[in-house]
């Protein structure tokens, strides 16, 4: 639940709010609306050249399950590139320039036939911000490169005020604009910094580890906490070998907080400095009470039952 909690979410009798992407403000080489430039190769190396190298695993037909190839960082800075003037990334403390390779044209260079639909983003930290095709679609993403103009090693400091190094890879946007609104959770930018590896997955399969279960997993209310938790606490809370492991606290923890102290978990949500000044997660204040009833309905389905 840190960085923000955090896949693409799907409408499920709720309603969305649909807006494209604005691109007013900003600039770029490469339009992010243009299709990816299907000529473009990108050489997968078994071996790492620089620290600066890309990181690639998952289910790509030219990887072996289970094994680790690079993308040597001036691979990556043959492909096309895109400059935008960015205004609105949390990441940073004013505007920047940010220059790099959309992540349709990366998914489009590496090629194969494999079945990933999902491209997930792995931190130094163990962050992880995921990237569904809807989302790829919507908001045209973008691993950087270049921050005004300079590499990794002269970036400057994550904007959350600990004065972490933001390298080697980040990704950002020309400009967010939100695609959905479950309840009071709106779509969020998955903005993640010290980027090390890029998964290529299923996303079925993915999000299956934390699809709602039980005899009310259709339910409307559980669906909504499902998709909001996707998208918001699986980003830093594991269940398994899926989903962040930053907090430390697995799916399983959340699920006793929802149900051994409901109105502790609706306050460390909402504020969670209040409780412990030295955490990283971000506040969600925004969650009303029909929002905290659908993470925490869905949340208790995870509580082991106890036979009769």
């Amino acid at each position: 639940m840190a960085k923000a909690w955090t896949g693409a979410l799907h409408a499920f009798g709720f309603f969305v709010l649909a807006t494209n992407l604005d691109r007013i403000g900003a600039t770029a080489q490469i339009s992010a609306d243009a299709p990816a430039n299907n000529s473009a190769r990108v050489a997968l190396q078994e071996r790492r050249n620089s620290e600066l190298d890309l990181e690639i695993g998952g289910e790509l037909a030219a990887v072996p399950r289970g094994t680790t190839r690079y993308i040597w960082r001036e691979e990556l800075l043959k492909l096309p590139q895109v400059t935008y003037a960015v205004s609105n990334d949390a990441n940073f403390k004013g505007p920047v320039e940010i220059s790099g390779v959309l992540l349709e044209e990366l998914i489009s260079a590496l090629g194969g036939s494999s079945p990933a639909n999902l491209v997930v983003a792995i931190c130094s930290d163990q962050y992880r911000a995921n990237y569904p095709q809807e989302y790829v679609r919507a908001h045209h993403p973008v691993l950087v490169l270049k921050i005004d103009g300079k590499a990794p090693r002269e970036w400057p400091t994550e904007g959350e005020g600990h004065g972490a190094h933001m390298g080697p890879f980040l990704i950002s946007h020309a400009k967010f604009a939100p695609s959905f609104k479950i309840l009071a959770h709106e779509d969020e930018p998955q903005i993640p910094w010290g980027v090390t590896r890029l998964e290529f997955r299923d996303e079925q399969r993915v999000f299956a580890t934390i699809a709602p279960r039980g005899p009310h997993a259709g339910d409307a209310n559980m669906q909504a906490g499902f998709r909001i938790a996707q998208q918001n606490c699986f980003r830093c809370h594991n269940m398994g070998e899926e989903g962040g492991k930053k907090s430390g606290r697995p799916w399983s923890v959340l699920a006793a907080w929802a149900t051994a102290g409901p109105e502790h978990f609706i306050s460390y949500v909402r504020n969670p400095r209040a409780d412990n000044p030295n955490t990283r997660m971000a506040a969600s204040p925004q969650y009303d009470d029909a929002t905290m009833k659908a993470l925490i309905d869905y949340f208790r389905a995870f509580t082991p039952q106890e036979k009769p």
